[in-house]
């Protein structure tokens, strides 16, 4: 009887030194994996600054084209206020053109003429 006490007792320390041995512990392929997340990532990165300098260099090339449209702009817009003080004046030819303005939505809307005011009409209560 005290030969199988040594006996169980025996066997869990082969069992839990056996078990230590038998799951050795490898980081490889969570080393891996990382390192490529952090290529990846830098990858990205690396071609997002790319692109932003592409960006700044594209705005920076429209910058004199957008000023000239700025420019032509207010110059037609001067050219129609112009054209229109004519058309208030009666000069017909600045009417005419101000009406083909007014056709292409382009030009300045008509001036409603000013009507007496009218009784402001009332709802009957009920």
């Amino acid at each position: 009887m005290a030969d199988e006490v040594e006996n169980v007792a025996a066997e869990p320390i082969e069992d839990r030194e056996t078990a230590i041995v038998v799951s050795p512990a490898s980081n490889l392929p969570f080393i891996i994996t990382l390192v490529a997340l952090l290529l990846y990532f830098g990858f990205q990165t690396l071609q997002l600054f790319v692109e932003r300098g592409n960006l700044s260099m594209m705005k920076s090339s429209q910058d004199s084209a957008l000023q000239e449209a700025q420019k032509v702009q207010e110059q037609f817009k001067n050219l129609v206020s112009k054209t229109n003080q004519l058309a208030d004046q009666g000069h017909a030819g600045a009417r005419m053109v101000m009406e083909g303005l007014q056709r292409q939505g382009l030009g300045a809307p008509p001036v409603p003429e000013s009507k007496a005011p009218s009784k402001a009409e009332t709802k009957p209560t009920k």
